[in-house]
């Protein structure tokens, strides 16, 4: 048989495809894109209809020259890239690159890499989609022309090295967005009664939990009530009991993936695309870029006789889900187990848990809606307008939740709730009731799963570009940080009512507190204000939405993709142009008021190294670089004020005191006559006594740096360091040249090395 040479886009993918093609078959990878625009310059011939200047970069030359002698051997040439606009892309650079023809060049495509699959896809070839090729070309372009432009406005009026673009700049706002809502958000305190009766006849260690259906302003208010509840009778007034059915969830779609496996398994977006991009290509599961609820007829008669098999008859429900997106596009169907009889696989742990949750959630959408028996009873007292209410769920036939567990973030189960057989009108005796102070909640601030299921809400990117986007957000530009809330720890009083008697309860309610979420820094607060002001129409979340449906309409062949980007790019150009001739800049400054010991007048600022508070003016001016966590925007008085409070004794250690502060190289401790460096993180101004016993601890279990050779009265000392063996002469540290045993060197050897050479420069050693 003549060679047939197939080109997919990775390594694994090509391994997996080797095993179900027989002799006669050559199967390489083109590891990605073989071709791109230079990363240098624009590669963008504007005035030649933005045609793209492509090229291949010097570390892919020797593999397109290895793929070119190979289909030069080759009688036919598959190429087997991803079936979605990417991978079409891939494989029409491919052939131009490699100078194949349509004679001898055939695209194959395939959702699932299976034996079947691939025969089949091998049997129904077609030819290049150009149609695809050129909304991915756009995209491209237009994605290059925005960061192009744009990123040099940001050099100019903010900073260098910072960048934009047409989706993650959108991206960036939603979280800036969210933060300013929190910053503009007054919290009201409020006071919430909770009680805990026991049904008259029944035991006394059965006892029901319910909460009151109006929520109190003023602790007068809530006294008040209690001292109603202290002379009231309580029976239940209602119980209502309604069924109810729950209907499973669609199979995945790469965002609802992303947003499930953040939820049950902990894994950020970019862990779980690189997972499934590993399950994909060992075959083990479908393509995980999709846009689509669909699952095939095959998928769907398997799943029925498993459930029947292993469940019963009566927990088969065959459905097909309808795809909510508009716009979909990238595939036919939703992300499933290739073979959904193997429950699981071998692999990592993490491999195996992100396909049992996919296994699990394909299952769970063929089996039969949960029945739920939902139960409200209300509870009223004499002389009390109010009543209390609690609900409970009873399951009266499981079906899909055997398998699995639904319950998104906003939605409240009350399942765990289990109540006694009750009646109307049964006495109910109160053995406690609390009005517990509370504080109305801000908006939550997104999470990466949270952040993808909004920008698939507002039609902004695609499943491809997610997880590149918040990793270029939190990893690439430091706009936003992954990272946790402390809140704002207030005291509060509560009011319990027991035995006949109210008591007063103090304690600390903590406010606003979270874990994991993106939290805006400074400078992305900046570059987004910059950007929504000089470019309020490409932060526009419709905007944004709208050219998503643009490249759909290319994709579709209905329109050209040079009118997309000519319609887009005049209006902005000149947009561009006026921004960049005009003389603002954007400098952020926020007066905070006067230090009420000395009247110096605070002013927050955005500097060169980073957002930083002024005290006073002139020549005895003083800066303090902000805290970990904290913004220009919501930064108070007080808060400034304890940024100058530095150095601070924090305590004492062994009759010594430790002493907090900063220096020319970052915040450290201070103690006895040693200096201690603060872990990076570490706040100066906030950090207590333990923590300080701790660092100073961990400091003196530290070795010390071992000393090779000592000439005593010269000075001088050969030191065996970190990162190899070095000379130290009057405070100054000089290199040892290589191959040079450190161990034989005398007092005269070190005098010729010092004489002969420059110290090294302890700038030089920080940066690497």
């Amino acid at each position: 048989m003549e060679e047939n040479l197939v080109i997919v886009e990775s390594p694994a993918k090509a391994d997996t495809i080797k095993k179900f093609l027989g002799e006669g078959y050559t199967v390489k990878s083109s590891y990605g894109h073989i071709r791109d625009l230079s990363k240098s310059r624009l590669s963008i011939d504007i005035e030649h209809g933005f045609k793209p200047e492509y090229e291949i970069p010097s570390d892919k030359k020797a593999l397109v020259a290895d793929l070119k002698e190979a289909a030069k051997k080759a009688s036919v040439i598959w190429l087997a890239s991803d079936e979605d606009r990417e991978g079409e892309a891939i494989s029409w650079h491919l052939y131009e690159t490699l100078g194949l023809t349509e004679k001898n060049t055939k695209r194959i495509v395939f959702h699932e890499i299976t034996r079947e699959a691939i025969l089949n896809a091998i049997k129904n070839p077609r030819s290049i989609d150009m149609d695809l090729v050129d909304a991915q070309q756009a995209r491209r372009i237009l994605d290059r022309l925005v960061g192009f432009e744009l990123s040099p406005i940001l050099w100019k009026k903010i900073q260098p090295k910072l960048s934009a673009g047409r989706v993650q700049s959108v991206a960036l706002r939603l979280v800036v967005d969210r933060e300013k809502e929190i910053i503009g958000f007054t919290k009201e305190k409020y006071y919430r009664a909770e009680a805990v009766f026991h049904p008259s006849g029944l035991p006394e260690n059965v006892l029901v939990k319910a909460t009151l259906d109006k929520r109190f302003k003023t602790a007068e208010e809530a006294r008040a009530f209690l001292e109603k509840c202290a002379v009231s009778s309580f029976s239940i007034s209602s119980i209502e009991k309604k069924e109810g059915r729950r209907t499973p969830p669609a199979p995945f779609t790469t965002s609802s993936l992303q947003q499930e496996a953040s939820r049950m398994l902990h894994l950020s977006v970019s862990q779980t695309m690189n997972i499934a991009q590993g399950l994909y290509e060992a075959g083990f599961i479908t393509y995980m870029r999709t846009d689509s609820t669909n699952l095939s007829s095959f998928a769907i008669n398997t799943a029925r006789d498993y459930i029947t098999a292993n469940f019963g008859e009566e927990y088969s429900n065959p459905r097909q889900y309808k795809t909510k997106s508009k716009g979909a596009q990238e595939a036919h169907e939703a992300i499933r187990p290739t073979y959904i009889s193997n429950s699981s696989i071998p692999g990592t742990p993490q491999e195996k848990k992100l396909y049992d949750l996919i296994w699990k959630r394909t299952m769970a959408s063929q089996m039969s809606d949960a029945r739920i028996l939902r139960t409200d009873i209300r509870i009223g007292g004499t002389g009390i307008d109010e009543e209390f209410s609690t609900q409970a769920s009873e399951i009266l036939f499981d079906g899909f939740l055997k398998l699995y567990i639904y319950s998104p973030e906003d939605e409240q189960d009350s399942e765990n709730v289990i109540l006694p057989e009750l009646k109307t009108g049964e006495s109910m005796d109160g053995r406690g009731i609390s009005a517990v102070c509370r504080f109305t909640a801000p908006p939550a601030r997104y999470s990466e799963a949270t952040l993808v299921r909004k920008l698939e809400e507002l039609g902004i990117g695609r499943p491809s570009t997610y997880a590149p986007t918040i990793s270029t957000l939190t990893k690439g530009r430091g706009y936003i940080v992954k990272g946790d809330k402390e809140g704002e720890k207030i005291k509060v009083t509560d009011y319990v009512l027991k035995d006949g008697k109210i008591t007063s309860a103090d304690r600390t309610e903590t406010v606003g507190a979270e874990k994991g979420k993106l939290l805006p820094q400074e400078i992305g607060m900046i570059v987004t204000d910059f950007l929504v002001d000089k470019f309020k129409t490409i932060l526009d979340y419709g905007f944004t939405a709208n050219v998503e449906k643009d490249f759909d309409q290319v994709a579709a062949g209905e329109m050209k993709w040079e009118n997309l980007i000519t319609a887009f790019y005049t209006p902005f150009h000149e947009k561009v142009e006026e921004t960049l001739n005009n003389k603002e800049y954007s400098h952020v400054s926020k007066e905070l008021g006067v230090d009420p010991s000395d009247g110096q007048p605070l002013v927050a600022k955005y500097g060169q190294y980073g957002p930083y508070i002024q005290k006073g003016e002139g020549a005895n001016r003083q800066f303090a670089s902000l805290a970990p966590g904290q913004l220009i925007e919501s930064i108070t008085l007080e808060e400034a004020l304890k940024l100058f409070s530095l150095p601070r004794v924090v305590g004492q250690y062994n009759g010594v005191d430790i002493i907090a502060t900063k220096g020319r190289f970052g915040p450290y401790l201070k103690y006895g006559d040693r200096n201690v460096s603060l872990p990076r993180g570490t706040d100066p101004v906030r950090v207590d006594l333990a923590k300080c016993i701790e660092i100073i601890g961990q400091a003196d279990n530290k070795p010390e740096k071992q000393i090779i050779s000592d000439f005593s009265g010269s000075g001088i000392q050969v030191i065996a360091g970190n990162y190899g063996p070095y000379i130290k002469f009057s405070g100054s540290n000089y290199r040892i040249p290589k191959g040079t045993d450190a161990e034989t060197l005398t007092e005269e050897d070190c005098r010729k090395i010092i004489e002969g050479s420059e110290p090294t420069s302890r700038r030089r050693r920080r940066k690497q």
